[in-house]
């Protein structure tokens, strides 16, 4: 793999052409998004939530870089009968969760992935000022 530098933020060209995200760049990405708040869950989790309800989670100690957003079931179990780098999330709802391993993924896809788990969870709240008040369910 070669390293390059994007934007002060490192990530890893792989020999197939694509880009590979890393921690920092879905970190970046996600807060990005709008109303995102960031926080740790337990001791080696790290949550991003739209109105206090998580749309992603980070588990930073993990053998393979990996996030976990929350789709509707119905694309989850797509997604993963079609890209071996989609998986049910460790720890979580396996109907609703799905873990995105980065570097069997291209950035784009995985983009796409959290912007998707960001709208579901944003869509589900309540009028914009309990959004605003971080109400809400995890």
């Amino acid at each position: 793999m070669a390293w390059k530098k994007r934007k002060s933020v490192t990530f890893a060209v792989k020999t197939g052409g694509y880009e590979i995200m890393n921690i920092e760049d879905v970190r970046y990405y996600a807060l990005g998004l709008g109303d995102v708040t960031e926080d740790m869950f337990a001791e080696n989790w790290l949550s991003f939530r739209v109105g206090g309800k998580w749309f992603l989670l980070v588990w930073l100690e993990s053998p393979e870089p990996r996030v976990a957003v929350k789709l509707p079931p119905e694309v989850g179990l797509e997604l993963r009968e079609r890209y071996p780098g989609v998986q049910p999330a460790y720890h979580m709802n396996k109907s609703h969760w799905n873990d995105l391993y980065l570097e069997r993924l291209g950035d784009g896809f995985i983009r796409e992935q959290i912007a998707r788990s960001y709208r579901l969870v944003s869509d589900s709240l309540p009028k914009r000022g309990n959004r605003e008040n971080g109400k809400g369910r995890t």
